[in-house]
């Protein structure tokens, strides 16, 4: 069975994803059926509107990371240079690449 660290990365990588704008959607939509007078007050706005920018904040964060990863591994690639015990490091969890990162500058 997985670690809670591991479903936890899965979670912020799911949120990454547009399905999960579609299930922001969804939330609104059911939101506005059975709750349709409260929906437009400023406390529910502010609540939509919080989750929409951590989507939209989420889905930056990890186009940027995926690209910097596909730059950094194109540059080891071509040089020739590549670490195969590092090679497929963004698989493993935070913690675990921090460990990694601690032992390689000792």
């Amino acid at each position: 069975m997985n670690s809670p660290a591991s479903w936890m990365t899965h979670i912020g990588t799911w949120l990454a994803r547009p399905t999960a704008f579609v299930v922001l959607g969804i939330y609104v939509a059911a939101w506005g059926v059975f709750s349709h007078e409260s929906l437009f007050d400023w406390h529910a706005v502010a609540t939509i509107a919080t989750w929409a920018m951590t989507l939209f904040i989420q889905r930056a964060e990890h186009r940027d990371t995926q690209a910097i990863h596909a730059k950094l591994d194109e540059i080891l690639r071509s040089r020739g240079e590549m670490n195969s015990d590092l090679s497929h490091v963004d698989e493993k969890e935070p913690e675990d690449i921090e460990k990694l990162r601690h032992q390689a500058d000792q």
